[in-house]
């Protein structure tokens, strides 16, 4: 899922390459977008973005004085992202689209394959979120230090650094790497970490009560506790991420997987938390760790030989079973909203069933003969001897 540092690269992004191009008409929709449609139309305008944890503020603003502009808040969901592309050329699940003037024209597309993503209209940022982990760190800090009275610091850190509410931005491999740094329990209480964190501030404070700025960061980059990293592993992913100008380069993601040192990487133990998200980690999980639940260690994968031998035609099930094993699991953010649906095959099997039980005997029994012989009918030849 996209976490505050990817936020933040779409949305410098969009700034470079979209801050000399005029747009002009209405903004289209796809039938299957998660947002509304966008009452907007002007014959020129220009789009601008803005990140803040984990949503991002487009700004559309007419040139001169025709209109006011118009502003809309996107959530990234599972699989969102932005891209420049020819008109000619758009993609598939492009979902909110911004055409520009020239020509040939260009699209600026919001993609989104899962269709967990979403936009809303107007400025406002989502009511709950706390203060940005990169962008107002300091009011990050503060907003964490002082509320720890609160009730969802009685839940493991690892729950605790999801909650938006005082870590926004921070998402499932943010959180893994955070912790694996400082070696931190995951099932640790977030409690309990963040008030030793609080009396180690106050005990610097009174030793060096006249420490400037330069010093702050120095010690901040010598000895970073857990609500620094929040803000310095963040810089680090936007760093690591250079190709900034091309959203689909090849090296984005193989800089990412170097990056990484705990999630996902092998050798690393996983368990699920209370909400059914997978914590990484290594060494024990703590004291708040479910009950009943083994922790699973990441196997590296082995590379494929290249001279051995495929069978050309593989057995029908052998290939189901590779295709069960190329499908990804389905995470448990998808599983929740999945599960809503109506199950259509079992329904129409249960219902098969009650009818059948609601007939008289002698009719079921008919009924399954003539079941029985169907495959005889249909088979070439003459059916064997019963």
């Amino acid at each position: 899922m996209p976490e505050c540092p990817e936020l933040h690269l779409a949305g410098r992004y969009i700034n470079e390459a979209c801050g000399a191009l005029v747009f002009s008409g209405g903004v289209e929709r796809s039938a299957v977008g998660r947002g509304p449609e966008v009452p907007f139309s002007s014959e020129a305008y220009r789009i601008s973005a803005t990140a803040r944890g984990k949503e991002l503020r487009l700004t559309l603003a007419p040139l001169g004085s025709a209109g006011a502009p118009q502003e809309l808040v996107f959530r990234f969901g599972m699989s969102g992202s932005f891209r420049l592309c020819p008109a000619a050329q758009l993609p598939r699940h492009a979902h909110l689209r911004f055409r520009t003037r020239d020509s040939p024209p260009r699209v600026l597309c919001f993609i989104d394959v899962r269709r967990f993503g979403s936009w809303r209209l107007g400025d406002a940022w989502q009511e709950g979120r706390g203060p940005c982990v990169l962008s107002e760190y300091q009011a990050f800090r503060e907003n964490v230090l002082k509320n720890l009275d609160d009730k969802a610091f009685d839940k493991p850190i690892c729950e605790a650094l999801l909650n938006q509410k005082f870590f926004n931005g921070i998402g499932n491999y943010l959180r893994a790497e955070i912790l694996y740094r400082l070696k931190i329990p995951p099932f640790e209480k977030a409690r309990t970490v963040l008030e030793a964190l609080k009396e180690q501030e106050q005990e610097r404070r009174r030793k060096n009560p006249s420490l400037t700025l330069s010093k702050k960061l120095k010690l901040m980059r010598e000895n970073p506790d857990l609500l620094e990293l929040c803000h310095t592993v963040p810089m680090e992913v936007i760093a690591t991420e250079k190709h900034l100008s091309d959203p689909d380069h090849s090296d984005n993601y193989a800089a990412f997987k170097s990056w990484l040192q705990c999630y996902l990487v092998p050798g690393m133990s996983s368990l699920r938390d209370r909400n059914g998200r997978t914590i990484w980690f290594q060494g024990e999980p703590g004291p708040m760790a479910p009950k009943g639940q083994a922790s699973r260690k990441k196997r590296a994968q082995v590379e494929s030989d290249p001279e051995a031998v495929t069978p050309k035609d593989p057995p029908p099930a052998s290939r189901r079973r590779r295709r069960a094993a190329a499908k990804p699991p389905v995470p448990a953010e998808e599983e929740e909203e999945a599960g809503d649906g109506p199950r259509k095959g079992r329904a129409r099997r249960k219902k098969s069933v009650a009818a059948a039980g609601a007939l008289p005997e002698p009719e079921v029994r008919v009924k399954a003969e003539r079941r029985r012989r169907t495959p005889a009918r249909r088979g070439r030849g003459t059916a064997p001897a019963v």
